[in-house]
């Protein structure tokens, strides 16, 4: 059944034809030339004309194919292969440092760690094994490059779902992480399950679980705080160890007023700022902290009081009970 250009729309669900390929089909008349009663469906095979010699530009073009192809071949099975991993941690061993990156052999692919991903103080020697966070799986044509960081919040995530079930398993979360790598680090969590101690799941029985993740990140200090729903309470707990004594809390600037006595001061801000930074990161809100002021006590000024009796005073009035206490005891001898 021949169909016409008008009629293409008409023609039924169930047509299965395919369209003419030069490569795989033959004409009729071409194929009743080669096979006597050859009839359309039928598979014809013939073989070729076997050459010896090639020449020189087709053999290094046919080098040339079968090189891409293994390349093609193989860079579609690494990609299948990390592309699955990326947002996960990796391990590999060191191959060398150049210039400050650290490139890290994978067997069948090289990841790198830029200078900007790694943690300050940290050395690197040839031959030891790392583990890193796999961020990005870049495609390049000299092959795949894995982008991995040790500073990226998410490597403290995966390696305390690694050290600890309830984060695994997803009854505790993790709902935010402020780090400054290699220094001290934030991290808020939260459950839902009034049975389960949040802080207490990371900390791990005599702090094994947060000691080891701080081992991995080279002894990099880690506050962990319970999420809370109340921004107010949020930001108190977020400046632990420092005791807060108020917060006032402006939502038109996204800021926060905190109020601590003047010996938490210095305590609440760090060193460097780095408490109150660390805070601010962690919670989304703009902190300023300022010291209260302590009222005077009533009769603060000794020299109004009545009972009041200089140092030098209190120190005679002592040796003239000691002289005669002396004496005193010399009669009751002599007695």
């Amino acid at each position: 059944m021949v169909y016409f250009e008008d009629e293409a729309d008409e023609r039924p669900e169930t047509d299965e034809r395919e369209s003419y390929n030069e490569e795989k089909h033959i004409l009729l008349d071409d194929a009743k030339m080669m096979k006597s009663g050859a009839q359309i469906g039928d598979e014809i095979i013939f073989n070729l004309e076997p050459k010896e010699d090639f020449g020189r530009i087709a053999a290094q073009t046919a080098k040339q194919v079968i090189i891409q192809r293994i390349r093609e071949a193989e860079r579609g099975s690494i990609m299948e292969e990390f592309g699955g991993k990326e947002g996960d941690i990796v391990s590999g061993h060191i191959q060398k440092v150049d210039k400050g990156t650290v490139f890290i052999d994978f067997n069948r692919a090289t990841g790198i760690i830029p200078p900007a991903e790694q943690i300050p103080g940290e050395r690197y020697a040839r031959g030891a094994r790392v583990r890193g966070y796999l961020y990005h799986v870049e495609e390049s044509p000299r092959g795949i490059n894995l982008r991995i960081s040790r500073t990226h919040p998410k490597f403290m995530e995966k390696l305390f779902a690694q050290e600890s079930p309830e984060i695994a398993t997803g009854v505790v979360e993790i709902k935010s992480i402020a780090r400054e790598p290699g220094a001290r680090s934030k991290m808020a969590v939260y459950t839902a399950d009034p049975n389960i101690d949040p802080v207490g799941s990371c900390v791990g029985q005599r702090g094994v679980r947060v000691s080891t993740v701080m081992n991995e990140l080279g002894g990099e200090k880690i506050d962990i705080i319970e999420w809370s729903e109340d921004p107010s309470e949020f930001v108190r707990k977020a400046l632990s160890p420092a005791k807060v004594l108020d917060v006032v809390l402006d939502e038109t600037e996204h800021k926060a007023l905190i109020e601590v006595t003047p010996d938490q001061l210095s305590l609440a801000i760090g060193k460097g700022g780095q408490n109150v930074r660390l805070a601010a990161k962690l919670t989304g809100w703009k902190i300023d902290i300022k010291g209260a002021e302590v009222p005077e006590t009533e009769g603060a000024d000794n020299s109004e009081g009545e009972d009041f009796k200089p140092l030098t005073e209190l120190a005679s009035e002592e040796v003239v009970q000691e002289v005669a206490i002396e004496e005193t005891a010399t009669e009751t001898e002599n007695s």
